[in-house]
C-alpha cells in the first residue's frame, strides 16, 4: 500500500524542524505580499513545531497603505539594515528568489533551506524545499495554503493582512487568479475584518503625496503606446508605484515606466497592459548594468542605488529614457507631455489659453 504523498507544508516542515533557529526572510521594502506571507510561515512554525521563528526584512515600508496595515494589524516584522543570525539559523526565503539581490541573506551563518515564492527568477536552486508557482496571484496564497493543509485558522489580524495582499497583487493589471487563488480569498473572509481592510485601503496621506502627484503628471512623456516619468526628486516613496498604476489606465498607453529620485536611490516601477510584454523584463533591460528589477507580466519595480554619483539630471535621465524605449520597441525620439505646457500655464494663471 502506497505511503499517502506529503503535503507541501509537511515538506517544509520537515525541512526545518531539526534547526533550533529560522528566520523567515522578505525581499528588502516589503510589500503586503511579502510580509503576511512570511508571517503566515512564521505562524506554521509556531503552531506545528513550537519554535519561535524571526520574521525579517531590509529597509522600510513604503507605500501609505502599507504602513497604515502595518500601524493597525501589528505583523510580527523586524525591519534592519543587517542581519546579524545565530550560528546554525535556517533560512526561508519568502516572496522572493536566491537569484535576486534585494535581501537581506549574506551572512555564512545563515543556511537558506527554503524558498517560496510566486515570481520566476531563474533555475531551480539547490536548496532543500522550494516551492515556485509563478501562476498563483500572491505568496500570499501559497502560505495560506499551507495553513490549512495543517487545519491552522489564520486569526483575524493574519487574516486580514493575507486578503490584503492578494488584492494588491491582483490590482491594476493583474487580473488573473487560479482555482487556488479563489478558494483561499473566501477561506480567509471568513477570518478577516472588513473594516480593518476598508481603513488599509483609504489610509490618510500626507501634504508632500499631493505635491509628488502634480510634478509626477507634469514630468509624464508619452512615447507612441509607451509613458515615460522621471521625478527629479520626491519626498514619498510610494508615488514611484501609484503613478506607474494610474498612467497605465490613460487611454492609449499600454507601458509605462515611472521612476523617482528618493535619497541617493532612484525607484522606478514598470507597469504593462500588452499580454505580449513582460513588465519585469522591461525593467530587467532598462536597469541592467544599473541596478536590480524584477516583478511580474504586468507589474515590476526596480531601484539604482548611488546616483549622486551618475549624473541625475542629464546623463542617467537620458539613458534610463533611451533604455526604455528601446526595450518598449518604440523608435519615436521625441515625447509628447502628457499635459501640454499651455495646460499647465492656464491652470497655473487660471486663463486658458
Amino acid at each position: 500500500m502506497a505511503l499517502p504523498r506529503q503535503t507541501r507544508s509537511d515538506q517544509l516542515l520537515n525541512v526545518v524542524k531539526d534547526y533550533e533557529h529560522i528566520a523567515v526572510v522578505t525581499h528588502d521594502n516589503p510589500d503586503p505580499d511579502a510580509v503576511s506571507a512570511g508571517w503566515a510561515v512564521c505562524r506554521l512554525i509556531r503552531k506545528s513545531l513550537d519554535r519561535q521563528p524571526r520574521l525579517i526584512g531590509g529597509g522600510d515600508i513604503l507605500r501609505a497603505e502599507n504602513r497604515h496595515m502595518m500601524n493597525l494589524l501589528q505583523p510580527p516584522i523586524e525591519l534592519m539594515q543587517q542581519f546579524q543570525p545565530q550560528e546554525r539559523t535556517a533560512a526561508i526565503l519568502v516572496d522572493c528568489g536566491l537569484q535576486v539581490a534585494g535581501h537581506l541573506l549574506t551572512s555564512p551563518n545563515v543556511r537558506t533551506v527554503a524558498v517560496i515564492d510566486h515570481h520566476q527568477t531563474g533555475s531551480k536552486p539547490d536548496i532543500p524545499f522550494v516551492d515556485i508557482r509563478p501562476r498563483m496571484a500572491a505568496s500570499a496564497t501559497m502560505t495560506s495554503g499551507y495553513l490549512r493543509e495543517q487545519k491552522l485558522e489564520p486569526g483575524e489580524r493574519l487574516a486580514t493582512a493575507l486578503l490584503y495582499a492578494i488584492r494588491t497583487e491582483t490590482c491594476g493589471n493583474e487580473f488573473r487568479h487560479t482555482r487556488e487563488d479563489r478558494s483561499v480569498i473566501l477561506w480567509l473572509t471568513r477570518f478577516a475584518n472588513p473594516e480593518w481592510l476598508a481603513a488599509i485601503e483609504s489610509a490618510p496621506l500626507p501634504r508632500g503625496y499631493f505635491a509628488d502627484l502634480v510634478l509626477a503628471l507634469q514630468n509624464t512623456f508619452l512615447y507612441d503606446q509607451s509613458a515615460f516619468c522621471l521625478l527629479p526628486r520626491a519626498e514619498g516613496q510610494e508615488i514611484v508605484g501609484e503613478v506607474a498604476d494610474l498612467l497605465i489606465r490613460c487611454e492609449g498607453v499600454e507601458q509605462v515606466f515611472c521612476g523617482a529620485a528618493i535619497a541617493d536611490d532612484l525607484l522606478c516601477s514598470v507597469r504593462t497592459e500588452n499580454e505580449l510584454d513582460s513588465a519585469a523584463e522591461l525593467v530587467q533591460a532598462t536597469l541592467h548594468g544599473l541596478g536590480f528589477g524584477g516583478g511580474h507580466i504586468h507589474r515590476a519595480g526596480g531601484k539604482v542605488s548611488n546616483i549622486s554619483k551618475r549624473n541625475f539630471a542629464g546623463k542617467l535621465e537620458d539613458e534610463l529614457r533611451e533604455r526604455w524605449l528601446k526595450a518598449c520597441k518604440v523608435n519615436r525620439k521625441r515625447g509628447t507631455r502628457l499635459i501640454s505646457r499651455k495646460e499647465i500655464v492656464g491652470s497655473l494663471t487660471g486663463k486658458v489659453l
